[in-house]
C-alpha cells in the first residue's frame, strides 16, 4: 500500500468520527487473525479507534465476523458442557499448544527466536530458546493449561496427595520443586506423555481445521504422509533448550481415534470408529453466537437416518456403557487438576510486577501464582452417567456466574426440578433435576443464562453493581419476568437479554457496540488499570518489542528454498504467498463435496492464480497444478484470473481429498489439501498469564495457529494419475470419466 493511500484513510476516518462524535467502524475479518503478528494488527486497529473516540459508540467501534465466535449463553452452557454443577475446576487445554507439541510440529520450526526479538533486547538467554520452550515455560508457570499435566498418572497422583494427608497444592508443589514429579510440557514425545485416545465431535481437525495436516499424519496418527522437511535433528538446527529433543522422533502416537459427524470428512476418513450423528434437520439443538443477538432453534424434523443418533444421544450412550464397564477397575477416585491463572480472578495479579520461573530457582513454585493452581477432585467414575443425566448440586450450593461475576441460582434449580422433573432412581442423582433429552439440556442452557433468563440478568447486574457501585440492573430489569423457553424460540428466534457477560446490550435504540457499558455504564475495563491500555509493560511484550503497537513485517517460515532445487530441475516453478480465505462454493466449512457445491466451481480442488504467474509456469486456466512446500504438497485445477495479484494463489478454505483430487507428483500419494503446505508457528506473546487482561480464559486467550506467512512453490503437472485400478488420468489425458463412458 502507498504511504499517501494510508494517510488519506486515516484522516478520512478521523475526520469522520469527529463529525459524528465516534461513528466509524472497522468490520474485521477472520483473515486478518491468520497473520503471525496478528495481535499487533489487532491493536493497530484498537488504538486507532481509542484515540479517534470510537469504541463503545454505538455505530462505531469494531466488529469482528468470522472466526471469532463466542456462545451468547455461556453461563448457563459452561455446567452442562464442563459437568461444573458436579465438578469443579475442569480440565481444559488450548488447542493449538496441545497440537503443536503432539503433532511434533515443533521439531521442524525455522522460524528463529532472534527474528521476532526486539533488536534492543540483549539477553542472551531469549535467543537459545525455542517456541516449545516458551509454552513449556508459560504452563509450567501457570499461564497456558497443560495436557496430559504431568509424566505421572493424575489419579495415581491423587492416591499419593490422600496418603500424605497434605494440601494438594503444598504435596505438588514440593515434588515439582525437588524434581520428582515433572510437566509433561517438558518432554512431549516421551511415551508416558502421548495423548492416547482422541473423540472429536462435530470438527475436522484433520480437515479444514488442522494447520500442518501431514504432520499430523505422521506423527499423531503414524500413517501415510506427505512432509518433505528434515526436522531439526537431521538439519544440525538450534535443538530446544529446555523440553527434551528425541533423536528419533515418534510416529503414531494415538492408539484410537473416534470421530462423531453426519458427513465423511477427512477426519472420518482416518478415524478408527466413526459415529454418525444427526444432521440439523435430525435433533433438537440451540444455535447461537456472539455476532447475532438472536437464540435460534434446530428442531428434529424426522427421526435421524438408520443408525445415527443424536450428539446428546450418542454421548449419553457412551456414558452408560462407561458406566457399566468400569467397575472393577475405576471407582472413586481422587484426581489432580491443575489449572492456569484465571482472567477475571484475583489470581490474575499473580505476577504483576515482574516474571519469576521457579524452575530456575527464582522463587519457589507457589500454586495459583508462579505455577498454576492445584484442586484435588473426586472422580465417581461408575455414577458418570446419572450426572451426565442430571443437573448437579454445586449450583444450588457454590451458585452460577462468569468474568468474575457470581450469583446465587438457587431459584433456577427449583424451576429446572419443575421443568425437567427429578430423578427418581435410586443413586447419587436422586431427587436432582432431570437432563434426559436434549430439549431437557436446552432448557437447563437456557433456564441458567442471564441472557435467555431476565430474572439471571437482573441478579447478574447487581452482582457487578456491588463491584462498581453503581447501579446497572435497569439494563435488564424491563425483561425480568421474561424466560426463554425451548418451545418459544421454536416458535420464533427470541432475543437475548443483555447481560453483563457482555460490554454490548441489546435495545432498540442503540447498535450492538463492543464497550458500550463500559463507556456508558462507567464499568472498568478488564485490564491493569480498569483503563483503555495501548502501552503493555509485561517483560515478554518488552522483550519482543511489542510494548506499543509497532509494525511487524510478515515472518519467513523458511519452507521452500529446501524443496525448490530438489523437485524443480527442468520444471517451470513460481514461488507464491499462499492465502486460504473462508471457504467459497461450500456451506461454512461443510458440504464442499455437496454435488450442486461441485457443479458451481470444477467438481474438485481449485486454487486462483494470476495471469501473470500462470504465464510464467505455462499454465492455462483449468490445467492441474501442484502447490508444494517442505510440509507437504497439493494437487487442484487452476482458476487463472485477473483478480488475483501477482505474487499470491488463493485457495479457499475446507477443500478435501475425498472428491476428484489425483496423484502428487511430489509426495506419491493422494493429492494433500489447503492445509497440507501450512504448519502451526507459536508466539509467546500470545503466552502470557497472571498479568491482568493477559491471562488465561476458555476459548478467549492463548496461543493461537497463523498460517497466512506461508508460501508454496506452484508448477504445472506433467503427469496426472488418480491413483486407481483403472488408471483414469492416462486413459482420459487427466479428465474423469463420464457414467456413459463407465458404462461402455
Amino acid at each position: 500500500m502507498k504511504r499517501e493511500h494510508a494517510i488519506t484513510v486515516a484522516r478520512q476516518f478521523a475526520e469522520n468520527a469527529h463529525k459524528t462524535h465516534g461513528r466509524s467502524m472497522v468490520i474485521v475479518g477472520a483473515g486478518l487473525n491468520h497473520w503471525y503478528h496478528m495481535d499487533m494488527i489487532y491493536r493497530s486497529i484498537i488504538n486507532m479507534l481509542v484515540m479517534c473516540g470510537c469504541v463503545g459508540k454505538s455505530g462505531g467501534g469494531w466488529s469482528h465476523y468470522v472466526g471469532q465466535e463466542k456462545l451468547r449463553p455461556q453461563t448457563g452452557w459452561v455446567p452442562l458442557a464442563f459437568a461444573t454443577d458436579w465438578n469443579r475446576p475442569p480440565r481444559q487445554m488450548n488447542s493449538t499448544s496441545f497440537f503443536y507439541a503432539h503433532t511434533d510440529q515443533w521439531r521442524y520450526e525455522k522460524l528463529a527466536m532472534e527474528e521476532v526479538l526486539s533488536p534492543l533486547e540483549d539477553g542472551e538467554e531469549w535467543k537459545e530458546l525455542s517456541f516449545i520452550d516458551c509454552n513449556s515455560r508459560s504452563e509450567r508457570m501457570g499461564w497456558l493449561p497443560s495436557a496430559p499435566q504431568f509424566e505421572t498418572n493424575p489419579l495415581q497422583l491423587g492416591k499419593a496427595v490422600a496418603k500424605s494427608g497434605k494440601p494438594a497444592g503444598d504435596y505438588v508443589a514440593a515434588a515439582v520443586k525437588s524434581g520428582k514429579l515433572k510437566f509433561s510440557c517438558d518432554d512431549p514425545d516421551s511415551p508416558v506423555n502421548w495423548p492416547r485416545n482422541m473423540f472429536v465431535w462435530r470438527s475436522n481437525i484433520l480437515g479444514s481445521s488442522g494447520k500442518g495436516h501431514e504432520y499430523f499424519l505422521k506423527h499423531l496418527l503414524g500413517t501415510q504422509h506427505g512432509v518433505q522437511g528434515k526436522d531439526l535433528g537431521e538439519e544440525g538446527g538450534l535443538l530446544p533448550k529446555e523440553v527434551v529433543w528425541h533423536d528419533e522422533a515418534p510416529e503414531g502416537k494415538l492408539d484410537l481415534l473416534v470421530t462423531l459427524d453426519f458427513r465423511m470428512s477427512t477426519t472420518c476418513m482416518y478415524s478408527d470408529i466413526v459415529l454418525p450423528t444427526a444432521t440439523w434437520y435430525e435433533k433438537h439443538d440451540l444455535n447461537t453466537s456472539d455476532m447475532h443477538p438472536f437464540i435460534h432453534p434446530l428442531s428434529a424434523a424426522v427421526d435421524p437416518g438408520w443408525e445415527s443418533r443424536s450428539d446428546w444421544e450418542i454421548y449419553k450412550g457412551l456414558a452408560k456403557k462407561f458406566s457399566e464397564i468400569c467397575v472393577g477397575h475405576l471407582g472413586v477416585e481422587k484426581d489432580v487438576v491443575v489449572t492456569p491463572i484465571q482472567h477475571d480472578t484475583a489470581n490474575e495479579l499473580a505476577q504483576a510486577i515482574d516474571v519469576l520461573d521457579w524452575k530456575k530457582g527464582e522463587c519457589d513454585p507457589i500454586p495459583g501464582k508462579t505455577m498454576p493452581s492445584v484442586t484435588l477432585v473426586e472422580r465417581d467414575y461408575p455414577n458418570t452417567y446419572k450426572k451426565f443425566t442430571s443437573l448437579g448440586p454445586l449450583l444450588a450450593k457454590l451458585g452460577n456466574g462468569g468474568k468474575g461475576i457470581g450469583w446465587n441460582t438457587e431459584t433456577e434449580v427449583k424451576n429446572l426440578a419443575e421443568l425437567n422433573y427429578t430423578v427418581t432412581e435410586e443413586g447419587i442423582s436422586k431427587g436432582q433435576p432431570r437432563i434426559d433429552s436434549a430439549i431437557d439440556a436446552a432448557e437447563t442452557i437456557l433456564m441458567l443464562a442471564p441472557e435467555t433468563n431476565g430474572e439471571v440478568a437482573v441478579k447478574a447486574w447487581k452482582s457487578l453493581g456491588e463491584i462498581t457501585g453503581r447501579d446497572h440492573v435497569h439494563l435488564a430489569e424491563t425483561r425480568e419476568d421474561e424466560k426463554i423457553r425451548y418451545r418459544d424460540v421454536q416458535a420464533q428466534p427470541r432475543k437475548i437479554i443483555s447481560s453483563p457477560t457482555w460490554s454490548g446490550i441489546e435495545s432498540e435504540h442503540v447498535s450492538y457496540t463492543a464497550g458500550y457499558t463500559n463507556v456508558h455504564e462507567l464499568i472498568p475495563w478488564r485490564t491493569l488499570t480498569g483503563r483503555q491500555e495501548l502501552y503493555q509493560d509485561h517483560a515478554w511484550m518488552r522483550a519482543f518489542g511489542e510494548g506499543l503497537c509497532v509494525y511487524k513485517p510478515p515472518v519467513d517460515l523458511k519452507t521452500t528454498e529446501s524443496v525448490y532445487k530438489k523437485f524443480g530441475k527442468g520444471r517451470k516453478q513460481v514461488v507464491l504467498s499462499f492465502i486460504t480465505p473462508h471457504q467459497k462454493w461450500g456451506i461454512h466449512s461443510t458440504y464442499t463435496d455437496n454435488l450442486l457445491m461441485l457443479t458451481l466451481s470444477r467438481g474438485g480442488p481449485i486454487v486462483w492464480i494470476s495471469e501473470i504467474d500462470a504465464r510464467k509456469i505455462g499454465v492455462i486456466d483449468n490445467d492441474w497444478v501442484e502447490a508444494y512446500n517442505v510440509n507437504g504438497a497439493l494437487t487442484a485445477r487452476a482458476v487463472v484470473s485477473q483478480r488475483v495479484p501477482e505474487g499470491m494463489i488463493l485457495m479457499y478454505h475446507a477443500q478435501e481429498k475425498i472428491v476428484n483430487v489425483p496423484g502428487s507428483e511430489i509426495t506419491g500419494a493422494r493429492g494433500g489439501i489447503h492445509n497440507s503446505v501450512t504448519r502451526t508457528v507459536l508466539k509467546p506473546t500470545h503466552m502470557i498469564g497472571g498479568y491482568a487482561q493477559l491471562s488465561y480464559g476458555f476459548n478467549y486467550y492463548g496461543t493461537v495457529g497463523s498460517n497466512r506467512d506461508e508460501y508454496i512453490i506452484l508448477r504445472k503437472m506433467e503427469k496426472v494419475d488418480w491413483m486407481n485400478e483403472d488408471n483414469y488420468g492416462a486413459a482420459l489425458g487427466g479428465e474423469m470419466p463420464q457414467l456413459q463412458q463407465i458404462a461402455e
